[in-house]
């Protein structure tokens, strides 16, 4: 490893790292640090495009998808990522370089990226956790190379296309740790290893972008601490807390509630990276949505992603898509961000 001796970044790990005061953790620029992010994971856009789905806006009038969206005061894309994926337009692509290709249509559109490892060749969420298939037989010492290499070389792909981050997340969802067995929660020292040869090159081709580590279900606070206890007890290092949930009406202030107490209880912001809800009740999401905003800007959340809004039938079977598939136009459901 010749870009940065090895004992230098070993020892970096071990020392923890000062949290970032919140206005450093918003990206300049459209969004700025003085601004509540509502952002949108639109990681399926290329493909749909691909395949012939058109976007119309309220109007009836056919649009850039991203053009829309900001109109909907949307300021910011999540884009995932993953190692070496397959050609299927639902659960492939996204490989670095097309995920770079898509962050640069998004600078400039004037939109900053959250960049999101999953850390395999497709999806991985709280209850899958596999590596990228060559990985898969790595000792520890041969993964953490591998990890070291991966989001040095990822991280330059997206510098080379112009496009400085404003978030990047370091693994999707990991509850049970990433890559196992090697690095699940049952192995900390490891999983925290991993996770920070991650952050460390994150930070060595973008010092000034905030890093994310990523977990779902914040309505069982006794799996977020014990993940977190544990990654904090052996020296793991974030700036910003990303939670997943896609709780509807009475749900919601009880999971706020527990976003609150995540927060002080790390000293970490934190941010809502996943929320969805149902297709066929829009006005529900909608008022969802709103309570999700109003909720997290009351105790300093930085902000909210809604994921996957612009798929529509019959794309693929998710149905917590925004878009109505009889017209190609948003439904009212994107109203939460404008009326919060």
């Amino acid at each position: 490893m010749n870009r940065i001796d090895r004992r230098t970044l070993l020892k970096a790990a071990g020392a923890g790292a000062g949290a970032l005061a919140s206005s450093a953790l918003l990206p300049a620029g459209p969004a700025s640090a003085a601004t509540f992010v509502k952002g949108a994971d639109v990681s399926w856009l290329p493909q749909m495009e691909a395949k012939g789905y058109t976007f119309y806006d309220a109007g009836g009038v056919q649009r850039d998808l991203l053009t829309i969206l900001k109109g909907y005061g949307i300021n910011a894309i999540r884009l995932r990522t993953w190692v070496n994926p397959s050609s299927d337009p639902s659960n492939g692509h996204c490989s670095i370089e097309e995920t770079a290709a898509m962050a640069t249509r998004c600078k400039s559109a004037g939109l900053p990226v959250d960049i999101d490892f999953h850390f395999g060749d497709t999806w991985n969420s709280a209850g899958v956790q596999n590596p990228p298939a060559a990985w898969a037989g790595m000792s520890y010492s041969q993964m953490l190379e591998a990890m070291y290499n991966y989001v040095y070389h990822s991280m330059n792909v997206i510098k080379a296309g112009g496009v400085t981050p404003g978030w990047v997340q370091i693994g999707n969802e990991t509850n049970g740790g990433i890559c196992h067995p090697v690095g699940s929660l049952s192995r900390p020292a490891q999983m925290t290893g991993l996770l920070g040869a991650a952050y460390d090159m994150v930070k060595e081709v973008f010092p000034s972008t905030p890093v994310l580590v990523h977990l779902a279900q914040p309505q069982n606070l006794d799996g977020i601490y014990g993940f977190l206890d544990a990654y904090r007890g052996n020296g793991g290092r974030w700036d910003i807390t990303g939670l997943s949930s896609y709780a509807s009406g009475t749900n919601i202030p009880p999971i706020l509630s527990n976003m609150a107490a995540i927060q002080s209880r790390y000293g970490k912001p934190v941010m809502q990276v996943e929320f969805g809800g149902r297709y066929d009740r829009a006005d529900r999401t909608r008022a969802d949505l709103q309570a999700f905003i109003t909720g997290l800007k009351g105790f300093g959340g930085l902000g909210l992603f809604y994921w996957e809004p612009e798929v529509y039938s019959p794309f693929n079977s998710y149905a917590m898509g925004a878009w109505d598939p009889a017209t190609r136009r948003p439904t009212t459901a994107l109203n939460g961000f404008l009326n919060a």
